[in-house]
């Protein structure tokens, strides 16, 4: 009994320093400008439709220009082609009829994804696409 009235402070200060596996820190980010994070989420919001064409010619152009713009363009070029990739895999796959479910599944992940990094690129906070080839690092 005279473990469960222990004090909640003392408690929670037995791991304070330690943090359960998985869980990050924000890092602490740099002041992004607005026109880098409007050209960081374009090149994420072209990827849904132009593919990887609208990602490739914002990052070739406004590479040099920002960083964030650098790092946000080759993320949504390497994540465009990898969506590319598994749309041709899926359409060789319709074959044996599994190309329908991959290609949907493919096609569903591709919005979502994108539209996640478009609102953390918008916000200044580099993302990165949990499954993407790193084609261009």
């Amino acid at each position: 009994m005279a473990e469960a009235n222990q004090n909640p402070q003392e408690a929670g200060d037995a791991g304070q320093g330690e943090q359960p596996q998985g869980v990050q820190q924000p890092q602490p980010s740099t002041e992004v400008s607005k026109d880098a994070r409007m050209w960081g989420m374009l090149c994420h919001l072209l990827g849904l439709f132009t593919c990887f064409i609208g990602p490739l010619i914002i990052w070739l152009i406004k590479k040099d220009e920002d960083p964030f713009i650098d790092n946000q363009g080759k993320e949504a070029l390497n994540f465009q082609i990898t969506v590319a990739i598994a749309g041709i895999v899926s359409a060789v796959l319709t074959v044996v009829c599994v190309g329908f479910i991959l290609g949907i599944a493919v096609s569903i992940a591709d919005l979502v994804f994108s539209i996640i990094a478009s609102i953390k690129a918008n916000g200044g906070e580099k993302y990165r696409y949990p499954v993407s080839i790193r084609f261009i690092k």
